[in-house]
């Protein structure tokens, strides 16, 4: 029976201990246990709802123009897939022709089944536009890209080599 009775006393002694105090300290005891409970409601529950409600708009769109360009490049792909092989001269020259936006700073080079192109101070929209017009209009990939940057010129700007596979027919 002693048993039985034991986990009641702490519950007991609270409740002679909230007897003891008087009518104002336990009015203030209970002001401070709702106004912890108020925080605690706003802290864990409110709150975080509302930065997810705050946030998620901005992130829901960043997050549908990610994914709109990976199905405009994954079609691109298919794309390119999809087309016929292009002969090596025509190849050649679409490369020659998306590098005729660089000149003076760029020079072609054929080597074997490669093709080097040697850059000068081209910047790197010049060289974005290049690589997607290698890509679309020659189907050359690239195969190895060694840049560096030339702090001097001014910025942005690289020289470098950049070696390109053609297609194979």
């Amino acid at each position: 029976m002693k048993a039985a009775l034991q986990p009641l006393q702490p519950l007991q002694l609270l409740r002679a201990a909230w007897r003891a105090r008087d009518a104002r300290e336990r009015r203030l005891v209970l002001l401070a246990a709702w106004i912890l409970g108020l925080y605690l409601l706003w802290a864990l529950a409110l709150q975080p709802a509302l930065r997810t409600l705050r946030e998620a708009p901005p992130r829901l769109d960043a997050l549908q123009a990610q994914l709109q360009r990976m199905q405009d490049q994954a079609a691109q792909a298919q794309q390119l897939r999809a087309s016929p092989p292009l002969p090596r001269a025509q190849a050649l020259a679409a490369l020659h022709a998306a590098a005729a936006g660089l000149e003076p700073r760029a020079r072609l080079a054929e080597q074997g089944e490669r093709v080097v192109l040697t850059l000068t101070g081209v910047s790197s929209d010049e060289l974005r536009d290049f690589l997607a017009d290698a890509r679309v209009g020659a189907r050359a990939r690239t195969i190895e890209l060694r840049l560096t940057a030339q702090p001097a010129a001014g910025a942005g700007l690289f020289s470098g080599t950049l070696v390109l596979g053609l297609p194979q027919p």
